[in-house]
């Protein structure tokens, strides 16, 4: 069941998702080869603390991280390590905020150093389906809309979605109902309907290879089973009388 938010609400979380973007862009700036994803993680919470707002992710049991960073065949939940990162590695960054009681959630893939072509089409499809999967978070509409829009750019690049991960709600929590998978297999039609005061962070999760995964030693990251790259798109988006507002924008 949706967790509708009042007008005031969204207004708060837009307030957070805002600062949590330039943090973000940040962070995104500073993935070069040489760093690592400790220092990465370091530089998020300071940022975090300096917008007023908390780690989200701290907030989950027992995760000690302020962000999670993968790299290559990584695909979500990876702890942040002292390994440098290398030239042409493809690198996911995922954070989260809390600010005056309420969670935002953003991610993105983006090469470090040498942009390889290919690796760069890869990266594009998941630009292509979040912002699809966007557009259709509208009242009026299903959750199963947002996850076809998805499913529909990642079939036609020939690449796979992740089935076992979805996007999801959130605000006083960082995880509430719904999910929100990247695929969809049925009618659309008889899923949840979307409604006003909706927020979800919606992910595009996929891979360039099979969608099967496997949990590392860690018992956090989750990587391909194939060892093929992975991406990962994620913006937090209100549902409004006057359309979604992108909070994480």
């Amino acid at each position: 069941m949706i967790h509708k938010k009042t007008q005031a609400e969204i207004e708060l979380m837009h307030e957070g998702g805002k600062k949590l973007a330039k943090i973000r862009d940040f962070l995104k700036d500073s993935i070069t080869p040489g760093v690592t994803p400790l220092e990465l993680d370091e530089m998020a919470e300071k940022k975090i603390i300096e917008a007023g707002g908390e780690s989200s992710f701290k907030k989950v049991r027992g995760y000690k991280w302020t962000t999670c960073i993968n790299i290559n065949d990584g695909v979500v939940h990876g702890i942040p390590t002292k390994k440098p990162i290398q030239d042409k590695d493809l690198v996911k960054l995922d954070v989260g905020m809390f600010y005056k009681g309420f969670h935002t959630d953003t991610s993105f893939t983006v090469q470090a150093g040498t942009d390889e072509p290919e690796v760069d089409k890869f990266v594009a499809v998941g630009r292509e389906a979040l912002k699809k999967a966007i557009h259709e978070a509208r009242i009026g509409n299903k959750i199963g809309h947002i996850s076809l829009a998805m499913q529909q750019v990642f079939d036609k690049y020939g690449v796979s979605p992740v089935r076992a991960l979805t996007g999801h709600g959130v605000g006083k929590t960082l995880h509430e109902e719904p999910q929100i998978p990247c695929f969809w297999e049925g009618d659309p039609e008889k899923s949840e309907e979307i409604v006003l005061g909706s927020v979800f962070a919606i992910e595009a999760i996929y891979t360039q290879g099979d969608p099967d995964l496997v949990v590392l030693e860690d018992n956090w990251t989750i990587a391909t089973k194939d060892g093929k790259i992975a991406g990962l798109f994620e913006e937090t988006v209100a549902v409004t009388d006057k359309g979604n507002l992108v909070l994480t924008a």
